[in-house]
C-alpha cells in the first residue's frame, strides 16, 4: 500500500480496463479482484464505467470482500471549465451507483487552458470535500501544470497522484522529482510499454536470470522505484502472474541499467509537454 497525501492507502499495483470492450469489462474486472487485484483503473474515455462497476458489484455481492476492499479510480475525460466538470462527475457517480463514492478521480489531460483546468479543479476539491471523491488526481501534467496549480489562490488541495507514461524507456526523472516533492505520488501507465520492448536484450537478460516474464521484470522495475503501477491483461492466467512479482529484486545497478529513450508508446502526443 501507498500513503497518499489525502490520507488513504493505495494499492501499489492496480488493474487498468484502457481499450477493454465494454462488453467485457465486467467479467475482467471480477477476474481480476478473483485473483487478488484491489485496485481498478477505469475513465470516462474508455466508455466501460459501468461495467467496471458491474464487475466490482458481482464480487462484492457475492461476498468476497467488502466496498473498502476496493480501489475505484476514473478520470474526467476533458478539464472544460467549472460547470461541464461538475456534470461529468455526476455522471460518473451515476454510473458506478450503489458502489457509493470514487477512492480517486483524474483530470485526464491538462490539454485545454488555465481557466478551464483551475475551473475544473475548483469542481474537484468540493466533490472531495462532499466525501463522495476521497482522493483527487491528475493524469499527463507536466510541472508547469502542476505550478500552475499550486500559484492559484482557490487551492485547497493538492494531487494526491499524477498519473504518466512511465518506464524504463521513458523515466520522466524532472516530473517524478517535482511531483515528489510536492508530495505527489507516481502512477505508471503504459508500464510494459504495450510490448513495445519485450525483446529488448537488457530486459530479456534480467528476465532470464530471474526466471521471470518481461512484463514482471517492467512491473518490479516501476515498483521498485516507488511508482504505483497500472497493468492489464484479458486472460485470468496472466492477471495472476503480473501480480507474482514478490520473489525477486533488482539490483541498484539492474534499475539504472536501461536508456531512457524518451519511448512514447501513444507516439502521437505527448500531454505533458502542452503549453496551452
Amino acid at each position: 500500500m501507498v500513503k497518499l497525501n489525502s490520507g488513504y492507502d493505495i494499492p501499489e499495483l492496480g488493474f487498468g480496463v484502457y481499450q477493454v470492450d465494454p462488453a467485457d469489462t465486467a467479467e475482467l474486472v471480477y477476474s481480476a479482484l478473483k485473483v487478488g487485484y484491489r485496485h481498478i483503473d477505469t475513465a470516462q474515455f474508455y466508455g466501460n464505467e459501468y461495467e467496471t462497476a458491474q464487475g466490482i458489484l458481482k464480487w462484492l455481492k457475492e461476498g468476497h470482500g467488502k466496498r473498502s476492499d476496493v480501489f475505484l479510480t476514473t478520470k474526467v475525460r476533458s478539464p472544460e471549465g467549472y460547470d461541464e466538470v461538475v456534470e461529468s462527475i455526476n455522471g460518473s457517480l451515476q454510473k458506478i451507483e450503489g458502489l457509493e463514492y470514487l477512492d480517486l478521480i483524474l483530470l485526464h489531460s491538462p490539454m485545454t487552458n488555465k481557466e478551464k483546468r483551475l475551473g475544473s479543479w475548483k469542481a474537484f476539491q468540493e466533490f472531495n470535500e462532499k466525501g463522495l471523491i476521497k482522493s483527487i488526481g491528475v493524469s499527463n501534467y507536466g510541472n508547469h501544470h502542476i505550478k500552475e496549480l499550486q500559484d492559484w489562490e482557490g487551492l485547497r488541495v493538492l494531487p494526491a497522484v499524477n498519473q504518466i507514461e512511465l518506464h524504463p524507456w521513458n523515466q520522466r526523472p524532472n516530473e517524478v522529482k517535482y511531483d515528489r516533492s510536492l508530495g505527489i505520488e507516481i502512477q505508471a501507465w503504459s508500464p510494459l510499454t504495450q510490448g513495445k520492448k519485450f525483446d529488448d536484450p537488457q530486459l530479456l537478460k534480467l528476465s532470464k536470470k530471474y526466471n521471470k516474464t518481461p512484463a514482471q521484470v517492467l512491473i518490479k522495475w516501476s515498483l521498485q522505484l516507488g511508482n504505483i503501477v497500472l497493468v492489464k491483461s484479458s486472460t485470468q492466467a496472466r492477471q495472476l502472474e503480473n501480480l507474482q512479482v514478490d520473489d525477486f529484486e533488482l539490483s541498484k545497478e539492474e534499475l539504472e541499467s536501461f536508456k531512457d529513450e524518451y519511448l512514447l508508446t501513444s507516439p502521437w502526443w505527448d500531454p505533458i509537454t502542452y503549453q496551452g
